[in-house]
């Protein structure tokens, strides 16, 4: 089944989870400090971008889908600028300002093209702020073809639980992004994406394929799922659902920073299933997206033409 560029356009997606900054400083290593045994960095530029939900809001609107993002921020700096990067490419932002909560920050210090150190600026949303959030999620889902849930464990995504349920009440597909132990709040959603590390902390390790796939099957019947998607790194992508097992190779490519590959794999998945394709035709497009961006420096997007550009023209 193939999907049009003007369906792409057509398609609504809301994105709720937990919004955040991504801030690098990029700087030149000449030295050791003479106060400690660490590099000086003497910073030349910084470079602002999208992280967590608001990365994967991103990507999809990379894809040409229109976008709206929910979640909170504080009546801060970081907040505008987040708004203004949502702003640029064409994002709804619906983003909660609460003075009580701080907008995530995270600050990566960058030399000689490697990661030195990475500073969280964050606290826990307040109740009220996330009821108010609910209430903002209930009135923005009648005009959504899909709904993604990035879920970073940094509190926006409290009432997970009940926001999918009133999603998939109203005929909505559902697409979890997971963090932490328990998963029984994503209960109900059509699909999950955890990798490997995240499914391990649930259903602890597997010692063999056969055992990945039966813990896998017991997860996602105690969840009542209709897949569990499985992100491998280097081995590619496994479904997990009625028709029993779709393992999608990895794209060959050179990994050079993996970082945000997680928001890319979920937002095509939202996106093209949105759009009207079946889930596992939308999984071997959602693993080329990842294998792209891994071949990018820091949170980025794949588009449509880059997707469509490994197999011939777009359609």
């Amino acid at each position: 089944m193939l999907i049009s560029q003007e369906r792409l356009r057509a398609t609504r997606v809301l994105i709720v989870g937990d919004s955040m900054l991504d801030r690098y400083w990029f700087g030149s290593v000449d030295r050791i400090s003479p106060e400690a045994p660490v590099p000086v960095v003497r910073i030349g530029r910084e470079e602002l971008r999208a992280g967590g939900a608001a990365n994967v809001a991103l990507n999809a609107r990379a894809l040409g889908a229109q976008v709206t993002l929910l979640g909170l921020v504080g009546d801060d700096e970081p907040a505008r600028q987040l708004s203004g990067l949502m702003e640029k490419v064409g994002v709804a932002s619906r983003m909660r300002a609460h003075p009580s909560f701080q907008t995530i920050v995270k600050l990566r210090v960058i030399g000689r093209a490697q990661q030195l150190i990475r500073l969280d600026f964050e606290n826990h949303p307040e109740p009220q702020a996330l009821r108010e959030l609910l209430d903002d999620f209930e009135a923005a889902l009648p005009q959504h073809d899909a709904v993604i849930f990035s879920d970073y464990g940094k509190g926006s995504l409290s009432h997970v639980g009940e926001m999918i349920r009133r999603a998939r009440a109203a005929g909505k597909p559902c697409f979890v992004d997971p963090k932490g132990g328990d998963y029984s709040p994503y209960t109900g959603a059509t699909a999950i994406t955890p990798n490997r590390a995240e499914l391990q902390a649930v259903v602890g390790f597997w010692s063999s394929e056969a055992e990945l796939h039966r813990r896998a099957r017991q997860l996602r019947e105690q969840l009542a799922l209709q897949a569990l998607v499985l992100t491998r790194s280097e081995e590619g992508m496994s479904v997990f659902d009625d028709a029993g097992v779709l393992d999608v190779p990895a794209q060959a490519r050179e990994v050079f920073d993996v970082t945000g590959a997680g928001d890319t794999v979920i937002a095509t998945l939202g996106v093209l299933v949105g759009a009207g394709l079946p889930l596992r035709e939308a999984v071997p497009l959602a693993n080329r997206a990842g294998g792209i961006v891994v071949g990018k420096f820091g949170t980025a997007s794949a588009s449509w033409d880059e997707l469509m550009a490994l197999e011939g023209p777009a359609t």
